[in-house]
């Protein structure tokens, strides 16, 4: 049997990383365990450092230590003390208003200090990891700084979270607002599901095996089921998410970067702009919604309250922070359609949301029956589809379902699976899935993350919906039980064409 190839480590260009939110959640349990785990498995540069700015009032001292104490308690596994303090020792922390322009004029300076102290060759990698309100204002104020530009030999990207816009004229004036100061190959606008291991596969899989290429179109392939599926609540996001909705806060980005990626045409090569190219034509081929459509293939649901794990849990207009008559949906199901050649007449089912039996996001493949005619005059009633499941979360692998035959003197055919884990086959490595993403950051590659007019066809395919939405709240919420697979109504838009949602254990 072949060995999985070595990897050659390359650590990632030396440069100054830039955290703008630094006292946030997302640095404590996903950024700074990424920077710990980065430079365990040597792909952290040695010169490196790290500036946090936020408003919180703290220290330098207290935020070093805020750090240390992250590094404990979010990274995966024990942790190296050794590593833990060269990592620490190159934290700094800058306290400010990012509207305040007289702190960019100090944040310049540090720039300066640490590039002489640390060797750190004017490579700077900002991370915006605040509300969405001070993208524009950040990225302005670092354009009226000169902290953009770049000079020969130096690089200056800027890192965009997520929600980039919250429909596609706010998306289209982001864009427009961060293109004034940057040029696109700057702009990394990051979708943290792209870090996951089974997402990157997803081209591995379906480009370097030659025994799926060949059957992935409509000749073979039924249709195709992606589930984003949460166990958990809104829990304390009730502010932000009963002014978002499932709608915004997962399809536009999350579940359209899974579809484009499942349904691209080979790309020439694994460069960023040849790969988001072929994945910007799939965004561009989905069939736009009618207000008619809307109501036959967009289901919306709210979980009420309900038993998960045998506890009782409140539902979500009980929840903090959320209107007690909010018409705001946590569960989405729509059936996709992409005008193409290879996906013609192939739909896409896709369905999110909160409160659901278990925690889960899987893409599944489900090929057409086989012809019957061999089997008619057999103990066989029917052929059972093939399948193919690619689990992303929370165990990540592949598995394919086929028939075979089942021992004895009669022709009976049973279901076999071949399931493939990562874990089991290529071992564990420590992730909070944000590594692959900065190290990329600070590479320079671009291919894992949204370009503009990617973002902007992702709004476009759920404007409609959310323009009929906006004109008809729903009058039947809560329509789902916490713990159940969501409202009945997703059972009925699969029923209607003859299929229904797989059963996920």
């Amino acid at each position: 049997m072949d060995e999985p190839q070595q990897e050659v480590v390359k650590p990632g260009d030396s440069c100054v990383l830039v955290i703008f939110g630094a006292a946030g959640d997302l640095t404590s349990r996903k950024l700074i365990p990424a920077l710990y785990n980065l430079r365990k498995s040597g792909h952290l540069p040695k010169d490196f450092a790290v500036i946090g700015f936020a408003v919180d009032d703290l220290t330098q001292e207290s935020f070093v230590e805020k750090v240390r104490k992250d590094i404990e308690q979010f990274a995966p596994e024990p942790i190296d003390h050794a590593l833990c303090d060269w990592l620490v020792q190159r934290i700094y922390y800058l306290r400010g208003d990012f509207r305040d322009s007289a702190k960019y004029d100090e944040l310049k300076a540090l720039l300066a200090q640490l590039d002489e102290r640390y060797q750190t060759p004017g490579n700077y990698l900002y991370y915006l990891a605040t509300a969405p309100q001070f993208f524009a204002e950040i990225v302005k104020k670092l354009g009226e700084k000169e902290l953009t530009c770049e000079p020969p030999g130096q690089w200056r990207r800027v890192v965009i979270e997520k929600p980039f816009g919250s429909d596609l004229e706010s998306a289209k004036a982001l864009n427009h607002d961060i293109g004034q100061v940057l040029t696109e190959k700057q702009i990394y606008r990051i979708d943290h599901y792209l870090g996951k291991e089974t997402v990157q596969n997803i081209l591995v899989f379906r480009f370097s095996n030659g025994i799926f290429e060949p059957v992935w179109n409509r000749r073979y392939i039924d249709h195709v089921q992606i589930t984003v599926a949460e166990e958990l609540g809104v829990e304390r996001r009730g502010g932000y998410y009963d002014h978002a909705g499932a709608l915004r806060d997962m399809v536009p980005n999350h579940i359209l970067q899974l579809v484009s990626l499942t349904a691209m045409e080979p790309p020439i090569s694994f460069g960023a702009d040849a790969v988001r190219d072929e994945q910007a034509k799939v965004l561009h081929a989905i069939q736009l919604s009618s207000p008619e459509d809307v109501l036959t293939r967009a289901v919306r649901g709210q979980y009420d309250e309900g038993v998960i794990d045998g506890k009782a849990v409140a539902g979500y207009r009980h929840e903090p922070f959320v209107a007690t008559d909010s018409h705001t949906e946590t569960f989405v199901a729509l059936k996709l359609m992409i005008d193409n050649w290879r996906w013609a007449d192939v739909p896409f089912y896709i369905r999110t949301g909160k409160r659901l039996p278990k925690r889960v996001t899987e893409i599944a493949i489900q090929f057409r029956r086989a012809p019957f005619v061999l089997f008619r005059d057999t103990p066989v009633e029917k052929l059972s589809h093939n399948l193919l499941v690619m689990h992303i979360q929370p165990d990540e692998g592949i598995s394919l379902r086929f028939g075979a035959k089942v021992p004895g003197p009669t022709v009976r055919v049973g279901p076999v699976n071949m399931d493939f884990k990562y874990v089991d086959y290529f071992g564990s490595e420590p992730s909070t899935g944000y590594e692959r993403l900065l190290y990329d950051g600070m590479i320079g590659d671009a291919t894992l993350f949204q370009r503009a007019d990617m973002v902007e066809a992702g709004w476009s395919i759920v404007s409609p919906v959310i323009d009929v939405w906006r004109a008809l709240p729903a009058r039947s919420f809560p329509n789902y039980k916490a713990g159940t697979w969501g409202p009945r109504d997703a059972d009925e838009l699969m029923k209607r064409d003859g299929r229904r949602w797989r059963d996920i254990e």
